[in-house]
């Protein structure tokens, strides 16, 4: 899957840096979902993979932006695909919708067939690029309940679309930034996921703090992998964001995560 390229977004060239586009912007709170799925459920998976993201706006009040996502073996960021492991990135127009997606009967149905799942909300604090053409906008701060839900955790999510000419120079670069993310001090999670093989990539992560994420970003294999994706124009679109975490809860890859359930208890409260 892509490396995670996260520099500066006030600094960062992109594609859209150079040529004339059009983005749609689109502000909200962010709602990520990883799964490991029972082998039994594989295909079960696999047909929601397939059904893209119509179901889910069909399904979730307040959708704004939906992705269906795939992933690397393990979970991981290698060009063959994982049978069971699946991502669902999402955004919604509050708190509130936001809150009710991690209690549907949707999201329900992924959880009871998995191994292991993961859940994460999140602010946005910069976004660079675009994604389908939108562009993510800094989550509205006077949202009272996310500003008292702050802590140090910072996520990254880098995805681009890859010109089919400059695939095979663009995954050279990502064997080695992906050892080096494995074994970066502050990383808590890292997950690369897809929209199509090889050719349409994300990555995300959780730091422990920016200081971690920025010390990752601009050493090693990544500042190559970075520089190489400016010079020769890997990408024909990308988008690089930075966003505040404000809840996440679950496991993954071993590794359990509690952080602020009060964003679920108050909702079960109000029910």
């Amino acid at each position: 899957m892509i490396v995670s390229v996260d520099h500066d977004p006030v600094n960062m060239p992109t594609l859209e840096n150079t040529k004339m586009t059009t983005h749609t912007r689109i502000n909200g709170v962010v709602v990520v979902f990883l799964f490991d799925f029972l082998p039994q459920h594989r295909s079960w998976a696999w047909l929601k993979l397939m059904q893209g993201n119509a179901a889910l706006f069909k399904a979730l009040p307040g959708l704004l932006f939906a992705k269906v996502m795939g992933s690397g073996e393990g979970g991981g960021f290698g060009l063959r695909p994982s049978g069971t492991h699946q991502g669902l990135i999402l955004i919604f127009d509050g708190l509130t919708t936001a809150r009710e997606c991690l209690l549907s009967s949707e999201i329900n149905q992924y959880k009871e067939r998995t191994r292991e799942f993961w859940q994460c909300v999140l602010s946005v604090d910069s976004c660079r690029g675009a994604w389908n053409q939108k562009s993510w906008e800094s989550t509205d701060v006077s949202i009272k309940e996310l500003k008292q839900e702050k802590n140090s955790y910072i996520a990254s999510l880098t995805r681009g679309s890859i010109r089919a000419s400059k695939a095979l120079s663009f995954w050279r670069y990502a064997p080695e930034a992906q050892k080096d993310l494995a074994l970066s001090q502050g990383c808590e999670l890292a997950v690369g996921l897809g929209e199509a093989p090889i050719l349409r990539q994300c990555t995300f992560s959780i730091w422990k703090d920016t200081a971690s994420l920025m010390n990752y970003a601009h050493q090693g294999a990544h500042l190559k992998a970075i520089s190489a994706a400016q010079k020769h124009e890997f990408f024909v679109e990308s988008m690089f964001v930075r966003m505040s975490v404000h809840h996440m809860f679950g496991r993954w890859m071993g590794k359990s995560y509690d952080l602020n359930l009060k964003l679920i208890d108050s909702l079960k409260s109000n029910q």
